[in-house]
């Protein structure tokens, strides 16, 4: 039996590889990246050998899919901010028999995924940027999942997470951190405007509404924010509808879940978007509760799409 280590909302921001580099940006992200250090560290301190990233960076038009090559190596520039990062390099073990296992599992409990162990397909951003500052010395192996998931039910992303736990509890022999890397609010400058807001949020009302959540995040809330998750993620412009967020929440127990977020980085702006590093507990779950706390969040679901 596997064990579930460590569970994590993360920023990718670009500006954090900017951060680094000489010129007017230079330790302007430094928080940002000790968070995602310090992160690091607490997966060594606890043994974890393996960690998954939920990629709201990886965009997918059908089917959860999961990058588990042997090995990434390489030099990435960003096609949607190619000034942000440029022929910045990265290398890092894969885990080809954990992410068959992931999938694996999510078809067994009807949950349709697909992974790619014998691929050329290069991990996104969303990855990468994670993995500079926690994994620059190759300790873990990492597996990528897709969470720009654009026709997806966010409840179904819930129930991957699940599924994705009980894969790791029940038939994996490690140790394994998830990551669920995406901002908050995800409304960018407007184009012309991204310098004016570097450092800020785009409303006043995106703001007090990330603000809000981090608090409902800290104060246990979960029944609440699964609730209103679908109309945050609408109204908030979720990154990647913020799939990566409900796969976390599945992961942990969805409703259920009865653990206090531990704030790392404190939320701060990024041309516009509302971004944080905030630690989740794993907590023990009931295997039967959890399931039927998803079923009921369907009907919920489909309501709110509706309305929306």
């Amino acid at each position: 039996m596997g064990k579930l280590a460590l569970a994590a909302k993360i920023t990718h921001v670009p500006s954090m590889y900017l951060s680094e580099l000489p010129g007017p940006r230079h330790g302007t992200r430094q928080d940002a990246i000790d968070g995602h250090v310090e992160i690091g560290r607490r997966c060594r301190e606890l043994g974890v050998d393996t960690i998954v990233v939920f990629d709201t960076h990886w965009l997918v038009n059908a089917n959860y899919h999961i990058n588990c090559a042997p090995q990434f190596e390489g030099r990435y520039t960003s096609n949607e901010l190619p000034h942000f990062i440029s022929n910045m390099s990265y290398g890092f073990p894969g885990n080809p028999a954990l992410g068959q296992l992931l999938a694996k599992t999510a078809n067994e409990m009807g949950v349709e995924a697909l992974a790619h162990d014998r691929t050329t397909l290069a991990p996104e951003y969303g990855t990468l940027v994670p993995m500079r500052y926690m994994n620059a010395d190759r300790h873990f192996k990492v597996v990528s999942v897709s969470a720009l998931c654009t026709v997806h039910y966010l409840n179904d992303s819930a129930r991957l997470g699940w599924a994705m736990r009980r894969a790791v509890e029940e038939h994996y022999d490690g140790t394994v951190a998830f990551l669920a890397s995406g901002s908050l609010s995800h409304r960018f400058a407007q184009n012309g405007l991204a310098p004016e807001f570097a450092f800020k949020i785009w409303s006043p009302f995106l703001e007090q509404l990330d603000h809000r959540v981090v608090q409902m995040w800290q104060q246990g809330e979960w029944q609440a924010f699964c609730e209103m998750l679908p109309e945050y993620a609408a109204k908030g412009h979720g990154e990647g509808f913020m799939h990566d967020t409900a796969m976390l929440l599945g992961l942990l127990g969805w409703s259920a879940y009865d653990g206090r977020a531990e704030v790392i980085t404190p939320y701060f702006g990024a041309s516009g978007t509302g971004q944080i590093n905030v630690v989740l507990p794993v907590t023990p779950q009931d295997g039967h509760a959890v399931p039927k706390a998803m079923a009921s969040a369907a009907e919920g679901y489909t309501a709110v799409a509706t309305r929306l």
